[in-house]
């Protein structure tokens, strides 16, 4: 198969094993300010940056669909002026990438609940979102005020609140299109950042398969070269779905 390549040396990836979907948990921004003797609103101003690389380099990879948990429902519980920050933070990223995103033809998605931001995000989440509706390029999930637990709690109120005769009857496949991202493949590649080990309430239902992949590194560190050791980590695995090895063998 072709490799991706560039001047200077840096992973070798698969062209044709290239993940479908990756999902990030951006992990460390307060961490790698604080080493920095810096307040930790500058490590999240600082992975703003770090997105801007991954989403370039997933572009150019062929990544279908690229998904970051920038706020969780837990977040709320930080101290009241980060996350003041954080969604001032989201606004002005929404009023500073969109044009770059329509032009380059990425489509924007925002899952989570919306009922606690203020109606100005509000409604620049909506322009966001109708302006790159029409691109077919990389699709772009930002998961802000999100939770696994979330997710599944309103897709099964929604799913009854349409089928209530069949509340003891409905199985997975009628409730999947309810849930967040049933427009999107499920994740082929998990990636967090920062040195933590635990998934924290992202996308629960759609990672039962998904490959796990941590890094020490802090988000503000994460970019191009990062990802592609990850996309390399995940090409080595083998993924059987509940199958064993002989049976993904189509040559046998």
């Amino acid at each position: 198969m072709a490799l991706f390549s560039r001047e200077r040396e840096e992973p070798n990836v698969l062209a044709g094993k290239i993940p479908q979907h990756i999902a990030v948990i951006m992990d460390g921004n307060g961490r790698w300010a604080k080493q920095r003797l810096m307040p930790r609103v500058f490590g999240h101003k600082k992975g703003v940056d770090s997105l801007r690389e991954v989403i370039s380099t997933c572009k150019e990879l062929g990544v279908q669909c690229l998904t970051v948990f920038a706020f969780s429902s837990e977040n709320w519980r930080r101290p009241e002026e980060e996350v003041t920050f954080l969604m001032g933070l989201f606004l002005q990223v929404l009023q500073t990438e969109i044009e770059r995103m329509y032009r380059n033809n990425i489509q924007l998605k925002i899952i989570g609940n919306r009922s606690h931001f203020s109606a100005e995000l509000l409604q620049m989440i909506e322009n966001a979102e109708a302006k790159t509706a029409g691109n077919d390029g990389l699709v772009l999930t930002i998961a802000a005020d999100y939770g696994g637990h979330w997710d599944v709690l309103q897709a099964t109120h929604r799913l009854l609140a349409d089928y209530p005769e069949r509340a003891c009857e409905f199985g997975e496949e009628d409730l999947k299109p309810y849930l967040a991202m049933a427009y999107a493949p499920d994740p082929d590649l998990f990636i967090r950042t920062g040195g933590e080990q635990r998934i924290s309430n992202f996308l629960l239902w759609q990672l039962a398969y998904t490959e796990l992949y941590f890094t020490d590194l802090p988000w503000p560190d994460f970019g191009r070269e990062p990802l592609l050791d990850a996309i390399a980590w995940y090409q080595g695995r083998e993924r059987r779905f509940g199958r064993i090895s002989e049976q993904l063998d189509v040559s046998k």
